[in-house]
């Protein structure tokens, strides 16, 4: 073995980071302890029997399509199915529009390989999901964070922060926006906001990344247009997955946006995996186009607006004065904020002493802030487990001390 193999290693490797929410993710599986710290599906709202049976017939009646290598762009039947969806939505796509990527976290990957050179500034919400925050940094992004309200994105800290850039001749190469149910923060961005950043976007030519893993996962309020369906210039690119919303074990998701962009997407996949796993592919198809996807859809999301509910009653009832948290009308989500004296790498400590785990909130800011906030998932744990896991961590904000 070479004495320094560190002299051997890119400059892309030596930028990333591992996930803070991996490494923590095994500090849960000690015994005892209740996590709501990853973002896990309930195992219940698997379609196992239906998949069973869809997958039968794909081998019956299609083995030597499924099991073959596919095309890069992926599944025709499984791209018609999800254009059909959207197209039901209002937005105008055709295949052409889409492509399939191995799961969410392979389209932000390709977005660091098809835009982001080595010192690009790209937007970002502060708070904004961390797997994007890594996507972006091995690619040697320079994020720039924009802080938020209860609406989303500011506005007008947005375009103050532009404005100042093209003053300096800089360019932003794009915006990423989770603008339902963010992750981590739950809050969902009205339409008159998405319109707000969309004419801003346009001022100074910025590209949007609209990244949509939980939009189906509405359980109250009312559905916001797609930052997609209201840009009328086409400047959008929409992520989407189905981890959150059918079987995350599938690893599928894809991208929408203009084909030349699209174009761009599927060369870059070509040297990566050929092509998303086609059996699985034509499993989602077949499930789709027998109308299963939809009915299965709402069986989850009452189950996790139940959850959710519950978990709000239970904060109400056992965290302390002073603790803060969002209400969100769907996904996975919450956010929690700390009195700002209080630290939360301090309290995790404290928590996994009472056998209860959650993500620190810093992970989640591009310049490590928010170091009184921490995030919440209410979809994986059972209803005892919630009502127990907020106890503890009730208990573990009291023993806290500065």
């Amino acid at each position: 073995m070479y004495s320094n193999l560190d002299n051997y290693f890119s400059d892309m490797s030596k930028r990333a980071k591992k996930s803070a929410i991996r490494e923590l993710l095994k500090l849960t599986k000690e015994p005892g302890i209740i996590s709501f710290a990853g973002g896990l599906p309930a195992p219940e709202t698997f379609p196992v029997e239906e998949l069973r049976e869809v997958t039968e017939e794909v081998l019956k009646n299609e083995a030597a399509f499924a099991l073959q290598y596919g095309t890069t762009e992926g599944d025709d039947l499984l791209r018609e199915q999800l254009v059909k969806r959207y197209q039901e939505m209002g937005l105008k796509i055709t295949k052409e529009n889409l492509v399939i990527t191995t799961a969410s976290q392979q389209s932000l990957d390709f977005l660091g390989r098809v835009f982001i050179n080595k010192g690009d500034k790209v937007i970002v919400e502060f708070p904004s999901y961390l797997g994007a925050l890594q996507a972006f940094n091995a690619f040697g992004a320079n994020p720039i964070g924009i802080p938020s309200d209860e609406h989303g994105m500011d506005p007008k800290l947005l375009e103050a922060k532009l404005a100042e850039l093209a003053a300096n001749g800089e360019q932003v190469k794009f915006m990423y926006i989770i603008p339902d149910f963010q992750n981590p923060s739950g809050v969902t961005m009205p339409e008159f906001r998405r319109k707000e950043i969309i004419e801003i976007a346009h001022k100074y030519h910025v590209l949007i990344v609209e990244d949509s893993p939980y939009r189906e996962l509405r359980f109250e309020g009312e559905a916001q247009p797609t930052i997609y369906q209201l840009d009328k210039e086409g400047t959008t690119i929409t992520l989407g997955t189905f981890s959150k919303i059918f079987v995350p074990g599938f690893r599928i998701g894809w991208v929408i946006a203009d084909p030349k962009i699209i174009d761009k997407f599927v060369t870059t996949k070509q040297s990566v995996d050929l092509c998303t796993p086609p059996f699985v592919q034509r499993i989602a198809g077949r499930y789709m186009e027998k109308g299963l996807f939809s009915t299965k859809l709402g069986d989850i999301i009452r189950l996790y607006k139940h959850k959710k509910d519950l978990m709000m009653d239970c904060f109400e009832k056992y965290l302390p004065e002073g603790v803060k948290w969002t209400n969100p009308e769907g996904g996975l989500f919450l956010f929690v904020y700390l009195p700002e004296h209080m630290d939360a790498e301090k309290l995790f400590k404290i928590a996994i002493a009472n056998k209860v785990a959650f993500v620190l909130g810093t992970v989640f800011y591009c310049d490590g802030s928010g170091k009184n906030t921490l995030r919440i998932n209410f979809s994986y744990c059972s209803d005892e487990q919630i009502v127990e896991g907020v106890k503890r961590l009730g208990q573990a904000i009291r023993e806290y001390k500065d």
